[in-house]
């Protein structure tokens, strides 16, 4: 908790913070511990997770106990009891963590493990239960189900897309070709969404939102759909984000895709963080897990 108060007490220019020793330790069954490798980026802070709890209320659900049946129909009856309609699942469980400009930072966990709500909490689309999410800048999230409207064009998408990013007219025309290139869609780009492959409509989506410098851009599994081509295109666009000083966090299945691309790695476990360090180190432990 010192370390956080240091780090975001630096994001708003008071006396600058002093970073101690980058060796993350975090309670589990079977502790482990990580290091961030040498290269990592030492600039200033653009994420602060500060004991980050996430909990989402499931309306309408029930525990096995508590399924329709005739006894349980009775029971309830008799107690006068209605149907339960609420439950609540705690999908972040205490985390914290601190992400500096030039980071990119991949997220690994099994599926449930509260991966993409993490990122959605980063984005600000989702209030904390308790604990805090700080950020330089606007957060930019990118997953499979961005956004896209179907019944337009490949091209009215782009443009929209791209003013909803907040780019000027000219930037628009300034980057078109190049969004249209490395979606690689080609002519598609004058058909309608909704005859888009999921691959395609993958592409177009990573190729909109990375045309403009992001501080923070989140990245939900939008690479996964993508041929082996496109996937090198993007790991480049996303070393290319870092070197302009910007934060990559990275969730994606394909492991390989995450070691070549990153400097640092989170595993996420049934909602707590079990490791943050390097890259090769967290992901040798996650596959022995």
């Amino acid at each position: 908790m010192a370390e956080l108060t240091k780090e975001l007490s630096q994001v708003k220019g008071e006396e600058p913070a002093v970073r101690g020793k980058d060796v993350r330790v975090h309670p589990n069954p079977e502790p482990t511990t990580g290091k961030r490798p040498l290269d990592a980026p030492t600039g200033t802070p653009t994420v602060i997770v500060d004991d980050l709890h996430i909990v989402y209320r499931v309306y309408g659900a029930a525990t096995d106990a508590e399924k329709g049946n005739a006894v349980n129909a009775l029971t309830r009856l008799l107690k006068r009891q209605g149907r339960p309609q609420m439950k609540e699942v705690h999908a972040v469980k205490g985390v914290s963590l601190v992400a500096y400009h030039g980071d990119a930072i991949g997220i690994v966990g099994r599926n449930g493990s509260g991966k993409s709500t993490l990122l959605r909490a980063i984005a600000g689309l989702l209030p904390p239960h308790a604990g805090a999410v700080y950020t330089d800048g606007q957060p930019s999230l990118l997953g499979v189900n961005a956004a896209l409207m179907r019944e337009l064009t490949g091209e009215r998408n782009i443009v929209l897309g791209c003013y909803a990013m907040g780019m000027t007219p000219a930037e628009v025309r300034e980057k078109y070709d190049e969004i249209v290139e490395f979606s690689g869609i080609d002519e598609f780009v004058q058909l309608p969404m909704s005859t888009y492959s999921s691959g395609m409509g993958a592409r177009l989506r990573f190729a909109i939102s990375s045309a403009k410098t992001h501080d923070v851009l989140l990245i939900d599994e939008a690479l996964a759909t993508g041929d082996r081509e496109f996937r090198k295109r993007s790991e480049q666009r996303i070393r290319q984000i870092r070197e302009s000083a910007g934060t990559v966090f990275l969730v994606a299945h394909d492991l390989k895709v995450i070691e070549e691309t990153c400097n640092r790695v989170i595993w996420l476990h049934k909602g707590k963080m079990r490791m943050d360090g390097d890259p090769k180190e967290v992901i040798s432990a996650y596959n022995k897990g």
